[in-house]
Formats: C-alpha cells, sequence, structure tokens
C-alpha cells in the first residue's frame, strides 16, 4: 500500500470514526509515541525522544481538556492526566525510560477500559442504567 493510500486510508478512519473511537485512538497514539520516546531515549536520539514526548503530551492535553466536569470521575480522571503528564515532562528532561513507562503502565490501562466499554456499549445485550 502506498503512503498516500495509508494516508486517505487514516483520513477515512477518522472521519467515520465514532466520539468513542476517536478517544481509543488518541489513547493508542499517545502510546505509539511513548514508546517511539522510549528508542529515542535508548538511542540517545534527543530530538526523536523530545518530538515523540512533545506528540503524547499534546493527546494527553487534549484528552483531559475533553473531559466533562460534570461527572465526579472527570476529576480522578484529570488527576491522572496530570500524573501522567508529569512523568512526560520528567523522562523528557532527564532521559528516563522508567517514568515513560509509569505513565505507559496507566495510560495501557485506560486504553484497556476504553476499550471495554466500547464493547459494552455496541453489544445488544447491554443496557445502560
Amino acid at each position: 500500500m502506498s503512503y498516500r493510500a495509508m494516508n486517505q486510508y487514516k483520513q477515512n478512519s477518522i472521519s467515520t470514526a465514532s466520539p468513542e473511537e476517536l478517544t481509543l485512538m488518541l489513547y493508542n497514539g499517545a502510546i505509539k509515541f511513548m514508546n517511539i520516546s522510549k528508542l529515542g531515549i535508548e538511542e540517545g536520539d534527543i530530538q526523536k525522544k523530545n518530538e515523540s514526548l512533545i506528540r503524547a503530551q499534546n493527546i494527553i492535553n487534549e484528552l483531559k481538556h475533553t473531559l466533562n466536569m460534570d461527572y465526579e470521575i472527570s476529576e480522578e480522571m484529570s488527576r491522572l492526566y496530570d500524573f501522567i503528564l508529569e512523568k512526560l515532562i520528567d523522562a523528557n528532561i532527564n532521559k528516563d525510560v522508567q517514568a515513560v513507562d509509569d505513565a505507559l503502565t496507566i495510560v495501557y490501562e485506560m486504553r484497556d477500559t476504553w476499550a471495554d466499554v466500547i464493547k459494552q456499549l455496541k453489544n445488544p445485550a447491554y443496557k445502560a442504567e
């Protein structure tokens, strides 16, 4: 598949995705960039580390800013996002793979929980209470 075709496929995926699926894509993007940043740290590639950590931070900031603060759980999620951001900033300043891993652990858990929610919402047997 050519680069142009892949780009078109990505654009179509984004434009046809539900809000729930877009959130899942954001989590997956954050995970991707955090993993790239770890490679940058391990390879001593400062530019790769910096760019990928900034992209991950931008995604986490987007997730944080889209929280509906009318719900109690949103405050807890906001604090988790703040913690993740602190870890990513620390990783960037100190070239610290462990800080990235600490953030990744939380983002993986959030992503997996969100994927389960989507599955439940798509299941016809699921009834919201």
